[in-house]
């Protein structure tokens, strides 16, 4: 009886201890969830704290107890508890211990937690993490260190996979770190969705897939642009620029011109055809310039001319349903000062003994200057402080030598902003 008394003594105590660790569970879940209620309340700060230190006593205690410790219900307030420790401590060496403690619980929950009876507590307290790994991202992209922010933004959005701006962050820090095949696997992702900013991601993910080498990726990234974002003057100047790269240039032609067709009174369109024809003469004078046989010169010089009247046909139709429209201004003075200015060099390597020829040049050369001078000053009276407005009339000035207007000029440019 003696005996049978001892054993029945020895039960009660054992029940007695693991209720005791079991009441440690319910207590570190019961003040968890007070200080999730009473947290973004200011007047209830001290509140919400004492709450969360009493969880994590409590909570230590029954995942020290073998009879509590495996239990998922264990792992998964520990995991909330520490989740919540580690975002309010903001010193790395001592919230990012919590942290690890807080992901290997929450693993854990998940991987006993075969019935999903606390996936609410679980997914609630990996948000928490995931706020973690976003304050630790800034503060590493904000210092450079875009390895890691890259690391910890792609924490953030492994928990929250379609937030655009986790998205968005991801890919931001891996160009930023050089990261190419993951910045763009992530800006793939954001054109994908509804992020406000997408024409912007998209002339990024051109400029990645051109970092990469890649310009077929390029081009179909920025054509793919064009397509859902057509007002978008960047995408269609990088869709052009590209186009021309890769030997496209009747491709982009016939698009815009295709575009025309269907819209007619659209401004921006023989902007972009003139612009088109511009960097295509452009392309023709670089040649032109590495080029040493007197034949071939001749005619890339030819070419580049036709290409420059072509642009100019094209701005001036822009200009006749809009006279103010500045790039138009800009481009279509550019478009007539340059063969002006090639004719005022050529005159100026003629040699002493070639007078009349010389006068006749120089006169020649100022005609073209003054036909360009209407759209050059409009360009400047438009916007005075563009750089390339600004040094477009001193050119002219400075080809018809008037000295003191290209002096004021100068003047006006050296006044611009540093990084105008």
């Amino acid at each position: 009886m003696k005996i049978k008394f001892l054993m029945a003594g020895l039960l009660g105590l054992v029940s007695a201890t693991a209720f005791a660790q079991k009441g440690e569970l319910n207590t570190a879940k019961e003040e968890y969830e007070k200080y999730s209620g009473l947290r973004g309340q200011p007047a209830m700060a001290s509140m919400a704290g004492k709450s969360l230190t009493t969880a994590k006593e409590s909570i230590d205690k029954a995942s020290a107890n073998e009879k509590t410790a495996t239990l998922p219900l264990t792992y998964a307030v520990k995991g909330s508890i520490y989740s919540a420790l580690a975002v309010q401590d903001t010193v790395p060496t001592t919230s990012l211990p919590l942290f690890t403690t807080a992901e290997e619980a929450l693993r854990k929950a998940k991987e006993v937690d075969t019935k999903g009876e606390n996936k609410k507590m679980i997914d609630e307290a990996y948000l928490n993490l995931a706020q973690y790994q976003l304050t630790k991202g800034v503060k590493e992209y904000s210092a450079g260190k875009y390895d890691l922010a890259y690391k910890a933004f792609d924490f953030y959005r492994t928990v929250l996979p379609e937030d655009t701006n986790a998205i968005y962050y991801t890919g931001l820090a891996a160009a930023n770190g050089k990261n190419y095949p993951a910045a763009i696997s992530n800006y793939s992702k954001l054109v994908t969705t509804k992020y406000s900013k997408n024409a912007g991601v998209y002339l990024d993910l051109s400029s990645l897939y051109l970092a990469s080498k890649d310009t077929a990726g390029a081009l179909k990234t920025v054509s793919e642009g064009v397509s859902k974002y057509p007002a978008n003057s960047e995408l269609r100047k990088r869709e052009i620029e590209i186009s021309l790269q890769t030997g496209k240039e009747k491709e982009v032609t016939d698009k815009i011109q295709a575009a025309l067709a269907n819209d007619p009174k659209n401004k921006t369109l023989y902007y972009y055809a003139g612009l088109t024809y511009s960097q295509t003469a452009d392309n023709y004078a670089r040649e032109a310039s590495a080029t040493k046989d007197a034949a071939a010169k001749a005619k890339l010089q030819a070419s580049k001319a036709e290409a420059y009247t072509k642009a100019g046909e094209m701005y001036k139709k822009a200009l006749e349903i809009d006279p103010n429209y500045f790039e138009a201004n800009l481009n279509y003075g550019y478009v007539i000062l340059n063969p002006a200015i090639d004719a005022y060099n050529a005159a100026n390597k003629l040699p002493a003994n070639k007078q009349k020829e010389y006068d006749a040049a120089i006169a020649k050369a100022k005609a073209q200057f003054e036909q360009a001078k209407p759209y050059l000053a409009k360009a400047v009276e438009l916007q005075p402080k563009s750089l390339d407005a600004l040094q477009n009339l001193r050119t002219y000035y400075l080809g018809v030598k008037d000295d003191a207007n290209a002096s004021k000029l100068k003047a006006q440019i050296d006044a611009l902003p540093a990084n105008q």
